[in-house]
């Protein structure tokens, strides 16, 4: 497989892992927010901090992953 065909399964796979990381993060932190009762405006920084965190970590292992599938052939 060529190396831009290699590099663009990479970048698909962390965008596509980033936003599905984001999705749940956004709504798991909003989850988190409303059980814990945190007040007022930290209720946006909390939902946003779990909503990047979790899109970093997603990305970082669908990209991985694609990173590892990249080279094989079936």
């Amino acid at each position: 497989m060529a190396r831009d065909g290699c590099a663009a399964r990479v970048a698909t796979g962390v965008a596509v892992g980033g936003a599905v990381g984001g999705a749940v993060g956004a709504v798991y932190g909003t989850y988190e927010a409303i059980r814990y009762k945190v007040p007022g405006l930290l209720k946006i920084r909390h939902i946003g901090q779990t909503t990047l965190g979790s899109a970093a970590v997603f990305g970082l292992f669908l990209g991985a992953g694609s990173l590892i599938h990249c080279g094989k052939s079936y």
